[in-house]
């Protein structure tokens, strides 16, 4: 019997039965499990417990029919759009994936929890979790099929099933209300540049609307026809999963919600803060029995054909979905719900979206957008737009650009901002007005009050999310912390004449969450989890731990638990009638890196240091004092700083430079790669080049990149170093490894 929206007390009623069946199944117990604070989240007796179809696509703007591109083919979607919401003004707080990902799973800003560099393994606060484990508890049955990439190991607890094989099918109970998620993958960047030039194209090249900061040439055109086609392509893919929900009988009884993970991954969209990296389409389609429900009360707000012109930010996605569920939202969640019973009373002034390292190459901007500007504040103006990425380098467009560039015929103008070799320090621009983001109006003394008030409210932000970007990552890597989840605890609280046993299940890790599953009392002990994300055939069967468990003569339970950032615990069990098995020994880590930031000050001094940015030689006094400061991230602004005061200034290198040579040996890797960049700038070539040198080849974590990239960035004036990077081993991390690796390359031209 198919799930059709019944409330949750009628669900609970369907559901009464014998506790063996309820140890079965393992859903009624969690769906009965909702009084204990903090965890699991309450539920609301009224929900209604629609389900949920996500259905998210890589790397899109909003190219759709329904969004006014007329040169989309897409008419699934647009039917999609027609009979649902159509969202105007979506946006992602990350411009590229993983982050993109750890802030919606969490709901909670990257750049707050330690995951805002790409493909970082982060140690998020304890009060982490995944969303989905929040729905678990709520009673639904939750699968993703299959992406994670959150910026850690997805643990074994976020979901019933997660792999290629995750489907609404596969639950236990089809009275069980479902959450499902399914990625595809058809327009990520790497599917939108697998093209040969001269083939043909669904799209016709010559029709293909340019931007205006791309050449218009064939290959640029190419490329845009092979993104559109691969739109057209996701667009029947999307209609399979809704074909098979009808098929099913479930298409009134569930939510589908369509959206991208950020903005299209062709050149100056994914990666870049401007409104081509960031703004998503989304479409949220509500059967009629839940308007009234996932409208607030405002059935009308969601009814087929609807328009929202409000923000809604990704970050606001997890809290949405309790909202849906009737679970209450947490409070550490950072964002806000625009959907269900306990959608905000008002919606968003500002959204705001963060870039640090992607791969191999650092840059540090933030954003901050209302329904008219976007502005953006660069922390490393000095960096270009244009820095080399391997992985980014590969697009068809970004080549043919560089081509042109490195001959010349690039005109001045939008395409040549591209390859500008510094940013501003601040960027306004009108979103109505210019919807491409190419004339910055930071400077205009007509819009200093825009200005003033969008720094300011991107400010108030990032000292509310204590926004971790100013720390160098390597110095966060070394007090980031981790460590492995301690075994559960497994203790009979309750016998019934040797009838019934009630098993609590406890972990003295903080933030862990436990999962358990009822077998023989002779079947074989499960194996360990391994913290993957791939549930097989060992990993089937086990429930989120909400509530005492239920135990019969004859029966084991075993458990195992979870923390974000941590290797999952071992594998205890208890059979009915045994001693209490106890709980392993925590970890017993430093104060907790959050703790140890927030006690420091380092944020506060940081952000009022780098206030200096763009005033480097009127500001020299500021970086010497922090050069002294105790906080490796106040010594590494301060030494950057004054190489860019040395830049603008030679009369800086005589007052600065006695300073800088003292911290050539700080013990911190990245000060040390910033104070070697100043070094060569202020005229002790030989001496940076060593730093330098050093920094890029040694055991210095992600502050090899800095280095090698301060390599490439010295040109020609770095040969004297090749020996030295060339012969040594290098970095076995991934993308040190690239950086050094291109370092080398370019200065073995000739």
């Amino acid at each position: 019997m198919a799930h059709n929206g019944t409330s949750r007390r009628d669900f609970l009623r369907l559901a009464a039965g014998s506790v063996a069946a309820a140890a079965a199944t393992g859903w009624l117990s969690r769906a009965w499990a909702q009084r204990t604070e903090p965890w699991p989240p309450d539920v609301a007796d009224d929900s209604p417990r629609p389900n949920v179809l996500w259905i998210s696509a890589e790397d899109i703007s909003p190219t759709l029919r329904c969004y006014g591109d007329q040169y989309a083919v897409t008419p699934n979607l647009d039917k999609l759009a027609a009979e649902g919401v159509r969202y105007d003004r979506a946006f992602a707080h990350a411009p590229v994936c993983a982050p993109a990902r750890s802030g919606m799973i969490t709901g909670m800003y990257p750049t707050s929890i330690g995951t805002t560099w790409m493909r970082c393994q982060g140690t998020p606060p304890v009060e982490a979790r995944c969303y989905s484990e929040y729905l678990r508890a709520a009673g639904y049955y939750c699968t993703n099929n299959s992406k994670t990439d959150y910026q850690f190991a997805p643990p074994g607890s976020a979901w019933d099933e997660c792999s290629g094989r995750g489907h609404w099918r596969n639950r236990p109970d089809k009275r069980q209300p479902f959450f499902a998620i399914f990625n595809i993958g058809t327009t990520h960047e790497s599917r939108t540049r697998a093209f040969k030039p001269g083939q043909s194209f669904q799209h016709d090249p010559a029709k293909a609307p340019l931007p205006p900061y791309y050449p218009d040439t064939p290959l640029v055109r190419e490329n845009l026809a092979c993104y559109y086609d691969c739109m057209s392509k996701l667009d029947g893919q999307v209609q399979g999963i809704l074909d098979q929900l009808r098929q099913d009988g479930l298409a009134e009884d569930t939510i589908v919600w369509f959206w991208g993970d950020h903005g299209w991954g062709l050149t100056r969209g994914k990666r870049f803060l401007f409104e081509s990296g960031l703004r998503v389409p989304l479409i949220v389609r509500v059967p009629k029995k839940f308007r009234k429900w996932a409208g607030g009360g405002d059935a009308a707000s969601v009814a087929p054909g609807s328009v929202e012109g409000e923000m809604v930010s990704f970050i606001d996605f997890a809290p949405t979905l309790l909202s849906l569920a009737g679970a209450k939202i947490p409070a550490h969640m950072q964002g806000q719900a625009f959907l269900g019973p306990q959608k905000a009373k008002q919606p968003h002034e500002y959204v705001f979206g963060a870039r640090d390292r992607m791969d191999e190459c650092y840059d540090f901007q933030r954003t901050v957008r209302d329904k008219k500007y976007r502005y953006i504040r660069n922390y490393t103006p000095q960096l270009t737009l244009a820095q080399p990425i391997d992985y980014m380098d590969r697009t068809p467009i970004l080549r043919e650009m560089r081509r042109l560039h490195a001959e010349g015929k690039l005109p001045d103008g939008p395409q040549m901002q591209f390859f500008q070799p510094e940013k501003p320090v601040r960027e306004l621009y009108d979103v109505e007005a210019d919807p491409h983001n190419i004339h910055n109006l930071a400077e205009d003394p007509k819009y200093a009050k825009v200005v003033d008030r969008m720094q300011k409210a991107l400010d108030e932000w990032m000292i509310e999310i204590g926004d971790i970007g100013f720390l160098p990552e390597s110095y966060f890597d070394s007090i980031k912390g981790g460590g492995t989840t301690a075994s559960p605890g497994l203790t009979p609280t309750v016998a019934a004449k040797g009838k019934l046993e009630r098993i609590a299940i406890t972990c003295p890790t903080k933030g862990s969450s436990i999962e358990y599953r009822i077998q023989n009392a002779r079947a074989e002990k499960p194996k360990a989890g391994k913290g993957k994300s791939k549930r097989g055939k060992d990993e089937a069967g086990w429930l989120l731990y909400t509530r005492p468990v239920e135990l019969k003569p004859g029966q084991a339970v075993a458990a195992r638990a979870f923390r974000i950032g941590y290797a999952p615990s071992g594998v205890p069990s208890y059979t009915f009638g045994s001693k209490a098995v106890p709980a392993g020994k925590a970890d017993d880590p430093k104060t907790f890196w959050r703790e140890r930031v927030n006690k420091s000050g380092v944020l506060d001094r940081c952000r009022k240091l780098k206030a200096c940015d763009g005033k480097w030689v009127e500001s020299a006094d500021a970086y010497l004092k922090a050069l002294a400061d105790e906080a490796p991230a106040m010594r590494y602004w301060a030494a950057v700083g004054l190489d860019q005061a040395a830049r603008k200034d030679a009369g800086m290198i005589k007052r600065a430079l006695p300073a800088v040579e003292r911290l050539a040996a700080d013990p911190d890797p990245a000060v040390r790669a910033a104070v070697g960049e100043a070094l060569c700038t202020m005229g002790k070539l030989d001496d940076g080049l060593d730093v330098l040198a050093e920094v890029a080849t040694g055991d210095t974590g992600m502050a090899a990149c800095l280095a090698a990239w301060a390599l490439w960035r010295l040109g020609d004036r770095a040969r004297p170093v090749l020996p030295k990077i060339e012969d040594t081993e290098y970095p076995k991390t991934r993308y040190p490894r690239a950086a050094l690796n291109r370092v080398v390359k370019a200065l073995k031209k000739d």
